[in-house]
């Protein structure tokens, strides 16, 4: 039953607008991050490190969290047109099955969107110049991030259900991503669901040890996946659907 609700998710995402966002806003901070280490050469001088660092910075608090309020916020708006929850929720599915649905299916965009970072900052390399070999920690920094990239995706999936605009989910999404500068600079970085797809992907230190051990990462990360797939379950079982 599970396996079906997930293939209605995908459905959805043949021919969708929404793989715009997958391809092009990736490109965006790949591309300013270059500029960025291109200009400060003279100060960036650990090569491939350094141009992780201004990749990062761009896409961990301003461009993949509202990519990934997109991905969430398309997957619920189905429903929130026309009573459609009316038909979802009558149909013999287990109410949590129609979370965790969406959930993989948005964390399945997730991987492919960290995928997608890892080969622009390869291109990106190349294209300057760099010398050397690839960071041999490319793969774990992009897996880890896809960890941080997958609690977002249940923060922004709970919210994309009791929101029923498209656009005020990925402007929280984008609030939220700025806000995790802040979050790290008060050391709340793995108390703050936000900056976990930074901490993993060691937007501040690649040369260095994580912020945060990686089973304090995964612990927290649990956390919050179990947290928002919780309150996500209740609100869809209490939810007079009728009156939406």
């Amino acid at each position: 039953m599970l396996l079906k609700t997930i293939r209605a998710e995908q459905m959805k995402l043949k021919r969708s607008p929404v793989w715009l966002a997958f391809f092009f806003l990736p490109i965006l901070p790949a591309i300013m991050g270059t500029f960025n280490y291109v200009q400060n050469i003279d100060i960036l001088d650990n090569y491939w490190y350094s141009l992780w660092t201004q990749h990062t910075l761009f896409t961990c608090y301003f461009f993949l969290p509202p990519t990934i309020g997109v991905y969430c916020s398309y997957l619920c708006r189905l429903e929130h047109t026309n009573h459609n929850w009316n038909s979802v929720m009558t149909l013999p599915v287990p109410i949590p099955y129609i979370y965790l649905s969406k959930l993989f299916t948005a964390s399945v965009m997730v991987i492919a969107t960290q995928v997608w970072v890892g080969i622009l900052f390869i291109i990106c390399g190349k294209l300057s110049n760099l010398s050397g070999p690839v960071p041999p920690e490319l793969f774990e920094w992009l897996a880890y991030g896809m960890v941080g990239g997958i609690v977002i995706c249940g923060v922004q999936l709970c919210l994309s259900l009791m929101i029923r605009s498209f656009a005020v989910p990925v402007g929280i999404a984008m609030i939220g991503g700025i806000g995790g500068v802040a979050a790290l600079s008060k050391g709340a970085g793995a108390f703050y669901p936000y900056t976990l797809l930074s901490i993993g992907m060691r937007a501040n230190s690649p040369g260095g040890p994580m912020i945060c051990t990686p089973s304090q990462l995964l612990l927290s990360s649990a956390v919050f996946l179990v947290a928002s797939t919780g309150i996500a379950v209740l609100w869809l079982r209490n939810k007079d659907v009728m009156a939406s």
